[in-house]
């Protein structure tokens, strides 16, 4: 049977010795009241045991019995309900939300690695509670304060739980032209008619009260996107003394048969007259309710990560014990009919690949995560709007990237099983199944690499990918910089494919939606190599502290340096042949 079992070991080295977090903490006066090394480990302590001893057990008996729906009701999977109940109790809801409102304020480098933790113990049941997590952001930074005080304590509490309703039928990524409407109200409320597909969570029986984000439409609205307002509809109405009262027009039509993430019930949702309460501003809904969504992206890109992790932990227990033929040099394990597998060149590609990419990944979730804490708390307004630009910036790069490589690591962890990783016992197929749809929701990755080089590079002219490319060069020009020469090289490289693209799409439109997809992987490379440098760096400082673990760190640099970075070169290659060869067939031709 898979189990998980977290890598503090790992998250530890990232949060302490490679960010050093708490020296970033203790300058911020917001969070050096709330949190120092030891609050951090003894959350991340807390936090392994959640997920690795109650909410991992529950995930292949949620995937083989499913969310189930019955006369417009939604039940869980066995256990489900239980676990939850065990889960809000610790506050984890609420653990970097805002404490006016009962959040526990905790930074958002140490939240990633808690949600990475989640993702990997059981995809479905972490989706519940990642929705309500976005959805209090967008409520505390554009609604009224009345709102705010009705609806975020309960939802950081978890008794309430979020969802975000923006899909319909006929509208997917084209938000612009939706077709649920909102009505105004003598009272000042809304009627919201119309129906959302797609909304995890939006019925469930974990909660006593499910709060919609919906988007909709006045009557005199704009066309477009800019004619989109944000609405807050409960599925129980909030009495003014916050207990619930009757039952608001909300009801769930069916839900979803997928490939994965089973026990996570991807709902239908019909709004006949509901009502419901502007946020924000009216016609400025769409980007009130990008505040969760880019909250979202970066929760998504975790997924990846937890998913790759814990195909990982499975692949390399497998690949010690399964003993099949001898290794190319000779017998390893003499008293054995074969040797283990993990002596095979092929399967040490495999793991390793695994290992770099979702080690890499964890690294720039918490760079990213620190990007967003100084953006929240740092004090300089010169520090905080870098930050701002950066996680614009690295947003796209954070959900499609980890995604991406999120898929690839649990393809290479159950093939490391072989015929073993197709069987449903040994978790592999499941993984994959579950970590699959991270690629499409929340914005698919094809639309996160238009986002990337079409707004946040060609639009401004590449004003924040400098800053970016400044930080990587000002750390490779330290003395003594680990593959100072390689990251040099990388960073330039991606620079001037850029440009090249800057230059390009000024004469010919299709060149950004040609080569963004390339241009993000390309991308991705060149973060995590930054990445595993600052990790080899931080390992040779303290390699004679722990030989073992920090030696497999510098082990692990030299193969993604050696094996992986090159890919580089075959990326710019396709980025550089440009659009035409997409446009040599007709529609008719296909």
């Amino acid at each position: 049977m898979p189990q998980y079992s977290a890598p503090l070991r790992d998250l530890r080295f990232v949060l302490h010795e490679v960010f050093q977090a708490p020296a970033l903490w203790a300058r911020l006066p917001a969070l050096a009241e709330r949190v120092d090394a030891d609050t951090a480990d003894a959350i991340l302590e807390e936090a392994a045991k959640v997920t690795g001893q109650l909410i991992a057990p529950l995930n292949r008996s949620g995937d083989e019995e499913g969310a189930q729906w019955r006369d417009g009701l939604v039940s869980t999977p066995a256990g489900f309900k239980e676990a939850y109940a065990t889960y809000i109790e610790g506050g984890w809801v609420g653990l970097s939300g805002n404490p006016d409102y009962a959040g526990m304020g905790m930074p958002k480098m140490l939240a990633v690695q808690f949600e990475e933790m989640l993702y990997a113990a059981n995809a479905s049941f972490a989706l519940y509670s990642a929705l309500s997590s976005g959805a209090c952001l967008a409520i505390d930074a554009h609604a009224s304060e009345e709102l705010k005080t009705t609806y975020l304590p309960a939802l950081y509490e978890g008794r309430w739980a979020g969802s975000m309703c923006l899909t319909e039928p006929h509208a997917g990524t084209d938000l612009g032209i939706i077709r649920t409407k909102a009505e105004p109200q003598a009272d000042g409320s809304y009627a919201i008619s119309g129906t959302k597909i797609f909304i995890t969570g939006g019925e469930q029986d974990l909660t006593e009260n499910i709060i919609h984000l919906v988007l909709a439409k006045l009557p005199d609205a704009p066309a477009g996107p800019k004619g989109i307002s944000l609405f807050l509809v409960p599925k129980v109405m909030v009495n003014a003394d916050g207990s619930l009262g009757e039952k608001n027009a909300v009801s769930c039509g069916s839900i979803e048969h997928k490939m994965g993430i089973k026990a996570s019930a991807t709902c239908v949702m019909n709004f006949d007259g509901a009502i419901g309460y502007l946020i924000g501003e009216a016609n400025k809904g769409l980007a009130a309710m990008f505040t969760m969504m880019n909250y979202e992206r970066l929760s998504i890109g975790l997924q990846g990560i937890g998913c790759a992790d814990a195909s990982y932990q499975n692949a390399v227990a497998y690949a010690r014990e399964r003993i099949q033929s001898r290794a190319p040099t000779g017998p390893v394990a003499q008293d054995k009919a074969a040797d283990p597998i993990i002596v095979h060149p092929d399967v040490r590609r495999m793991l390793l690949s695994m290992k770099a990419m979702t080690e890499g990944g964890r690294a720039f979730a918490c760079y990213v995560g620190q990007q967003l804490d100084l953006a929240k708390y740092a004090e300089d307004t010169d520090e905080r709007q870098r930050a701002e630009a950066l996680v614009a910036l690295l947003t796209p790069v954070a959900k499609a990237f980890f995604t991406d490589t999120g898929l690839d690591s649990c393809v290479h962890g159950q093939q490391v099983f072989g015929g073993h990783g197709y069987i449903r016992e040994w978790g592999q197929e499941q993984l994959v199944r579950d970590v699959r749809i991270a690629q499409i929701y929340e914005g698919t990755n094809g639309i996160q690499a238009l986002d990337l080089l079409g707004r946040k590079v060609v639009a401004n002219g590449g004003a924040a990918l400098k800053l970016f490319c400044a930080e990587v060069r000002a750390f490779a020009s330290q003395p003594g910089a680990p593959y100072a020469t390689e990251l040099l090289e990388a960073v330039q490289r991606l620079q001037s494919t850029s440009e090249w693209l800057l230059a390009r799409a000024t004469q010919n439109p299709n060149e950004v939606g040609a080569a963004s997809v390339e241009y993000l992987q390309l991308f991705g490379h060149v973060a995590y190599a930054w990445m595993w440098a600052r990790m080899a760096q931080a390992a040779q400082a303290r390699r004679s502290e722990d030989e073992a673990f920090y030696t497999g760190k510098l082990a692990t640099a030299e193969f993604f340096f050696r094996r992986l970075l090159p890919r580089i070169l075959g990326l710019e290659a396709s980025i550089r042949a440009g659009s035409d060869a997409l446009f040599g067939l007709s529609a008719e031709q296909f």
